[in-house]
């Protein structure tokens, strides 16, 4: 044992005799084979538990630094972390003197290791390289038990994958340090829909032995924290190896604080991560010494004995492993050709393989060309085949059977030809075998056979087709997830236009593949392949785009939503519509739902652009009004038509997200700031790079330009707390402007350019003058946030973002929630508006003729507003995320939106003003009279409108109130309606007589009217209203039941209730029984005639909000605020079913929120539920039936005809839904 172990085990010797018990520790250490049956035994004999412990270190001090590793190892597996602790420094380094067992053989234990965890095999000749795998098993020892990084880099082809799978090949390294095994990865150059694929493979790997099956994750955030708990549970002091990494970002998936080894041929691929960091420099090709070694063991020579051709060979190789390795699997079969492969390499001038390919060695096309010629002509054509298969994927024999129409044993004789000759790899992980070609081989044949292309890709479809004829993949199968992910390709690359669009535009593939991998690959493809799609018309393309886009965020959800009812809800001109609506009606035994009013939701934007793969931060018109530039979290700079969407430039701008961009005055020059700390300006029309910046310290969020042309300045501010300006004609900055104590977030010039203006986290805003570069005037904005006993300084605000008026002598600034406008002369408040008391706003422009604000708003929407009269006067709705930026045009005619959902969205402006914030409340009561289903809805606040479900037309409208409307009912003969208002007062109106009012209560004292239920009888004209009070100090007291008598307003009844908080109530169609539920979870059944409670029900654990009776008065259905709803037995007060989704997404409620109207079917047999969407039940089963999502959420009520055939509801967002049961 070394000395230095020798002395950790002495020095902590007392503390480890104290604590430590052996029995199981010795079982460890009997397992390693380092402790023997006869030693136990003797510390056995000892009397106490200190001196058996004593005997055992005795024995252990005898021993080699084997011992020393199990003895640790042993009693950190047996929760003895502290005292494992005071061993770790002294653990022996894993020797490298004895090399037997890792060059010449491997125990069955690494063997098993190493197959599980997918590590590529040793390659048929194999040279020692001991120093660096030495190396790499030093820093992996490095590592401990903590969680870091190993990066193992150097060129391509320079043997760093081969050098890593050696290092792990040694039982005493994965024995002490990583007993949880080794997982492989190969991933390669990789957009966020691959590496998501690489992410789904490696879980499924580690879930491989299961009990419970769970679906691929559907994003990267989702596979990352699935992988973490893999790690950290099922996997805890294992080795995540990562194999060939090419940017940072994805490293950003894997850090999970494990251990993890990266090969890379970027040495700084680290820096984007955390923890512990070690390297190992792999040299850029092998020695001469070991280039002719290889060449000897191929040929089975002495490398004395090798011809003088050997070492001109070598240096034609220009020592790349991969090259000499092709040669000298050649030479081995043709031993006499040693002129004639010299010759070739010399003296044959082969094209190179791609300009743009990233691999730069001479000699590679050269060797890769005489490789394949010596096949025979057979072979020749396979592996010709082997050409259109995708980069950097692992193929299984599969698919290739079904590619040659062989048989597996066939197919596998072929390909171990291929491997052989080192033209092919193959990763056998588990039963099945999984082939792929290196990138430099992939390159030499897309080039080789670049004309030959089409057809072989139209081959590989056609062998697909033949093979599965009408039927599709399923998950079970070895080649599912291959023809899922790229079958489109093959089809695209055969420019097979029908066939691609016959998968593409169908609604069958569509469903299937968003159930295995989720719907972003398949909008990458509508993308990627649109030249295909869009060779007769685009229309088809992007309907089924969009569709995909607007419901990506439905079809993450587990259980997966139903694609046809989604599919139903789209217009009625759309493709995916129109084949909804053709497999709806050939269903049997599901039902589905027509939304027959959809037609008068119109989409406002004149033109959504997906320009990018991830969020879009920033996006600005040219002054010119014809193009948009954009940029966000792919590290892009895109620049697209503003009319058509066109992309006309996309440039990979930095090397972490880009958070704003902008175009020069005279639209020649394009600015990015980035996350990278860089500032750089691009030529807008050829995309060259004319200047980089770099003197921030920290990340910089804004760039802006002047506005005059001619003169070319630039503001940029950063979260190092300063705002420089740069004269493009000068490399260095031209001032630095000092003064906020935090983060700037945004900067921007007056309209003259003479002025600066910044916002910061520090809640201040401040303006600088443009020619000096000094501080001119500050504004405190913290000032108007303080309540009166605080301090400005106790408040934090960040300022996020500025706009200047137009002659420049007002400013407007965002912060939370409010628009604050100051004049610039003054800093003196001129007004404020408070825009949304539930978001903050993340934007704000003002429109050129300085009447309208835009504002966009962290729910996804974008308002605007008059500044003059504070009114809001349009709310844009339509993205699916967070809006970050809003712009309008130079001329204030268009304005655009960019957002978290990848999309940019071009409004115009007069259009958005005319029609939108026409919505309504969610309050709303529906008559179903004989075919007629009228509606009465709270428009605008302060409106009743009477609507016709059947034609979407207005009826009626009242005038506007004096104070906003709550609630309002209709009654069944379509004469009388009632309202109540928040001021307290209720009020009757005549329907037949042009809506004149008639009747009205007077004011409830010291109340607010929070929800009326009311219930009109026909016969009596009586209405039953449920009022909440409240006491002066807004303590909720107590409920009041009144009946009011019609047509005077005279209280027939009065009854107090609960004293907790009463939130529904239902009558039976008798109206002699009150079903009650209220906010301690409880319901109580009534009797009305003698204001007795028959029953009470308890079992639900959150507040109940809904319930109702059943039509045959035998059921009783409740909901609560945790998705549930319970069936229940009224004569037995016994529950029958609890109806709830069977399995859901972790952390989404289920039902989307909660349960807050419920309606049985005539015959008890169904029922509907509203919440966050609307649901379907069989009151039977349980089970749910049919799911439809709206567009918005927190549904209030669901309003069912008769026959259980037309259901309405209105969401959150005021959009109305008629939806007929087809």
């Amino acid at each position: 044992m070394d000395a230095k172990s020798k002395k950790y085990l002495l020095m902590n010797r007392q503390a480890l005799e104290k604590d430590i018990k052996t029995s199981y520790i010795m079982d460890h250490m009997i397992s390693d084979e380092v402790l023997t049956l006869q030693e136990e035994e003797r510390v056995k004999q000892q009397s106490t538990q200190k001196e058996r412990a004593a005997m055992l270190i005795n024995i252990i001090l005898t021993k080699d630094n084997n011992s020393y590793r199990s003895f640790y190892n042993a009693l950190l597996h047996e929760g003895y972390r502290d005292l494992a602790a005071l061993l770790q420094d002294g653990i022996p380094a894993v020797s490298s003197g004895n090399r037997k067992s890792s060059m010449d053989g491997m125990t069955s234990h690494v063997k098993t290791v190493l197959c599980e965890g997918g590590v590529p095999q040793r390659p048929v000749v194999f040279v020692t390289r001991p120093e660096l795998v030495d190396a790499i098993k030093q820093k992996l020892c490095c590592l401990g038990s903590d969680p870091g990084w190993v990066t193992v880099y150097g060129m391509a082809g320079c043997g760093k994958t081969v050098l890593t799978a050696e290092a792990l090949r040694d039982h005493q390294l994965l024995e002490d340090y990583f007993p949880g095994g080794v997982h492989w990865i190969s991933v390669g150059k990789q957009d966020k829909a691959g590496l998501l694929i690489k992410l789904q493979n490696l879980c499924s790997r580690l879930e491989h032995d299961s009990t419970l099956s769970q679906r691929p994750p559907l994003n990267i955030e989702e596979a990352k924290d699935r992988l973490r708990l893999l790690m950290l549970r099922k996997y805890s002091r294992s080795l995540l190896i990562l194999d060939d990494i090419w940017d940072s970002w994805v490293l950003k998936a894997f850090d999970n604080q494990c251990q993890v080894l990266i090969t890379s041929r970027d040495r700084s691929i680290t820096d984007a991560v955390s923890g512990n960091k070690y390297e190992v420099h792999v040299e850029s090709g092998l020695a001469h010494e070991k280039g002719l070694e290889i060449l000897s063991l191929f040929v089975n020579m002495k490398i004395s004995e090798l011809p003088e051709q050997a070492n001109c060979l070598v240096r034609e190789c220009k020592g790349s492993p991969l090259v000499i390795s092709l040669i000298g699997a050649l030479l081995r079969d043709f031993p006499n050709r040693w002129e004639y492969y010299l010759k070739q390499l010399q003296n044959k001038q082969f094209k190179r393989i791609r300009k743009s390919s990233s691999y730069d060695y001479e000699a590679l096309d050269e060797a890769m060309s005489i490789s394949v010629e010596q096949l025979n002509d057979n072979y020749k054509d396979y592996y010709k085949d082997l050409s259109i298969l995708p980069k950097d994927v692992k193929v299984p024999t599969k698919v290739l059977c079904i590619l040659w129409d062989m048989e597996t044993e066939e197919v596998e004789d072929i390909l171990q030809e291929f491997v052989n000759k080192s033209l092919l790899f193959c990763d056998r992980n588990g039963k099945s075998f999984h082939y792929y070609l290196h990138d430099l081989q992939l390159d030499f044949l897309t080039e080789k056979n670049r004309n030959q292309l089409q057809e072989l890709h139209k081959n590989i479809v056609n062998q697909y087709k033949k093979h599965y004829k009408l039927n599709m993949p399923v998950s079970s199968q070895e080649d599912c997830m291959y023809w899922y992910n790229f079958l489109a390709y093959h089809m695209a690359g055969a420019n097979m236009q029908k066939e691609l669009r016959d998968l593409m535009f169908s609604l069958d593939w569509i469903k299937a593949k968003t159930e295995l991998v989720g719907p972003a690959h398949l909008i990458h493809e509508y993308v990627e392949y649109s030249s295909v799609l869009d060779q007769k018309d685009s229309t088809i393309r992007e309907n089924f785009q969009e569709f995909l886009s607007l419901n990506g965020h439905l079809l993450g959800r587990q259980p997966f939503p139903d694609i046809i009812q989604l599919g139903l809800c789209q217009p009625e001109t759309s493709e995916v519509y129109q084949q909804a609506k053709l497999h709806a009606q050939r269903e049997t035994g599901t039902f589905y739902l027509e939304w027959t009013n959809k037609k008068s939701l119109k989409n406002l934007y004149r033109l959504v652009v997906r320009p990018h793969r991830d969020a879009v931060y920033h996006a600005c018109f040219s002054k010119d009004k014809q193009r948009i530039a954009s940029c966000g979290a792919d590290k892009t700079l895109q620049v697209f038509k503003a009319e058509s969407g066109e992309r006309l430039l996309e440039i990979s701008a930095h090397d972490d997200e880009i958070l704003c961009c902008a175009f020069s005055a005279d639209g020649e020059f394009v600015a990015t700031c980035s996350a990278d700390k860089k500032v750089k300006i691009w030529n807008s029309r050829t995309g060259q790079c004319r200047r980089v910046y770099e003197e921030h310290s920290e990340q910089v969020n804004c760039c802006q330009f002047n506005n005059r042309s001619g003169q070319y300045l630039l503001a940029t501010c950063s979260n190092d707390s300063f705002i420089k300006l740069w004269d493009l004609n000068k490399e260095y900055c031209r001032n630095t402007m000092i003064g906020h104590e935090n983060s700037v977030s945004h900067c921007r010039f007056s309209p003259k350019d003479e002025y600066v203006a910044s916002c910061s986290t520090d809640g201040t805003v401040k303006l600088w003058e443009t020619r000096s570069g000094n501080e001119v005037k500050s504004i405190d904005v913290k000032d108007f946030f303080k309540n009166a006993d605080e301090q400005a300084d106790d408040v934090e605000v960040l300022v996020k973002c500025c706009s200047w008026s137009r002659n420049g002598d007002m400013i407007l600034v965002v912060a939370k929630n409010k628009l604050l406008l100051f004049d610039v002369k003054t800093c003196d408040l001129l007004t404020q508006v408070i825009v949304s008391h539930h978001s903050t706003i993340q934007y704000c422009d003002f429109c050129p003729g300085d009447e309208l604000v835009a504002v966009a708003l962290s729910h996804c929407s974008v308002e605007l507003w008059n500044i003059n009269s504070l009114s809001k006067v349009a709310y844009c709705r339509g993205h699916m995320s967070w809006v970050h930026c809003v712009t309008f045009s130079p001329d204030g005619s268009l304005f655009l939106t960019s957002s978290d959902d990848q999309t940019v969205r071009i409004w115009e402006t007069k259009k958005v003003c005319k029609s939108s914030d026409t919505v309504l409340k969610s309050e709303l009561d529906v008559v179903f009279h004989n075919a007629e289903v009228m509606i009465l809805a709270i428009y605008n606040q302060k409106h009743l409108q009477l609507i016709s479900g059947n034609t979407d037309s207005v009826i009626m409208q009242t005038a506007a109130q004096e104070s906003p409307i709550s609630c309002c009912c209709l009654s069944e003969d379509l004469k009388f309606a009632a309202f109540g208002q928040e001021n307290g007062t209720i009020k009757f109106l005549h329907l037949t007589k042009f809506i004149r009012i008639f009747g009205c209560s007077s004011p409830l004292t010291e109340s607010y009217v929070f929800t009326i239920l009311c219930y009109l009888k026909k016969n009596l004209r009586v209405l039953f209203f449920l009022f909440l009070n409240y006491v002066k100090k807004n303590i909720i007291s107590f409920f009041v039941l009144k009946v009011l008598q019609l047509l005077d307003g005279k209280v027939l009844k009065s009854q107090k209730t609960y004293r907790t908080s009463v939130q529904h109530c239902r009558f039976t169609s008798d109206c002699q029984t009150l079903i009650s539920s209220a906010h301690d979870s409880v319901i109580q059944i009534w009797s009305f005639e003698s204001s007795s409670v028959l029953h009470e029900l308890k079992g639900h654990e959150a507040c109940v909000r809904c319930c109702t009776f059943s039509p045959n008065s035998k059921l009783l259905a409740t909901g609560d605020d945790k998705g549930e709803i319970r069936i229940w037995d009224i004569l037995t007060g016994a529950l029958l079913h609890l109806c709830s989704p069977v399995t859901v997404d972790e952390g989404e409620p289920t039902h989307g929120g909660w349960v807050t109207d419920l309606s049985f079917s005539p015959d008890s047999k169904m029922l509907v539920s509203s919440g966050g969407y609307l649901k379907w039940w069989n009151v039977t089963t349980g089970e749910s039936l049919q799911t439809f999502y709206t567009n918005g959420t927190n549904l209030k009520s669901i309003h069912v005809s008769p026959n259980f055939k037309v259901y309405v509801t209105v969401d959150n967002l005021g959009i109305l839904y008629v939806l007929q049961r087809l």
